[in-house]
């Protein structure tokens, strides 16, 4: 009883301090000249960031300056938002001068981006958007903007890009792990072969195939695959191989 008490009393200090953070949220918008704000925990799921009592903040605290625009409520909208695509190809902080995206330094992936994306910008005159990359392939999202002419967004990231870029991270790491509902059973912790036989799944190889390169037999490389999705809390190689290669257990260079 007392442990469950003391979980409860965290949870309820947890949800205390998320809202804090998200009131902050909005306050460092404003300092920035940039009073209005979206955000996402999870760029791939449209469910809104809530409050405790289950209502978006995007309906009470994180305010856009188009109110016909319910963008928590249109599921096509992370397909549509320049401000999402990018973050799914830039995890720095970026900025948007009303014509391009841009970072602290060249960036390749915003270059292609603004040569070639055409996506919707929503009427937003500048911006500054802080990508946060968190564990299992998790990307959100926070972008705080304005539909008014302002001079020196260059500078006012500069300024602000740190202190938003870090306040994003604390708030969405924080709003993901208590909504999360794949929490981790125990530490993720693969053997050599199971990392071995998820490198030549990704790469495409067949269990007879990887059993020939591996030497092992068809029903082994099966039982390492399993388990290493068992680990990582999904089922099938695909997941399996998805999810290993967001950890980093598998990287581009697999062979």
């Amino acid at each position: 009883m007392n442990s469950t008490s003391r979980s409860d009393t965290g949870s309820d200090e947890m949800t205390s301090d998320l809202h804090e953070m998200a009131v902050e949220l909005v306050s460092a918008g404003k300092r920035a000249g940039l009073p209005y704000m979206a955000a996402a925990a999870d760029v791939s799921d449209p469910s809104p960031i809530s409050d405790s009592d289950g209502r978006p903040y995007a309906e009470t605290l994180f305010k856009w300056f188009d109110p016909d625009l319910d963008y928590w409520n249109d599921r096509t909208f992370a397909l549509r938002s320049g401000f999402i695509h990018a973050s799914r190809i830039c995890s720095e902080p970026m900025y948007f001068d009303g014509k391009s995206l841009n970072s602290w330094r060249p960036n390749r992936a915003l270059e292609v981006f603004n040569n070639n994306a055409e996506y919707e910008f929503f009427g937003v005159t500048n911006a500054i958007v802080c990508p946060c990359y968190m564990p299992f392939g998790v990307i959100g999202a926070i972008t705080w903007v304005t539909n008014e002419d302002i001079s020196g967004i260059k500078s006012i990231f500069m300024e602000h890009a740190p202190s938003l870029h870090l306040k994003t991270l604390k708030f969405l790491s924080a709003y993901r792990e208590i909504v999360s509902h794949n929490r981790l059973t125990e530490v993720v912790d693969l053997t050599r072969r199971e990392v071995q036989c998820l490198k030549w799944a990704a790469l495409g190889k067949t269990d007879n195939e990887i059993s020939k390169i591996v030497g092992v037999s068809v029903p082994t490389v099966r039982f390492h695959l399993t388990n290493a999705g068992r680990k990582l809390g999904v089922s099938g190689r695909a997941q399996a191989v998805r999810i290993a290669t967001n950890m980093g257990y598998i990287g581009r260079g697999a062979q």
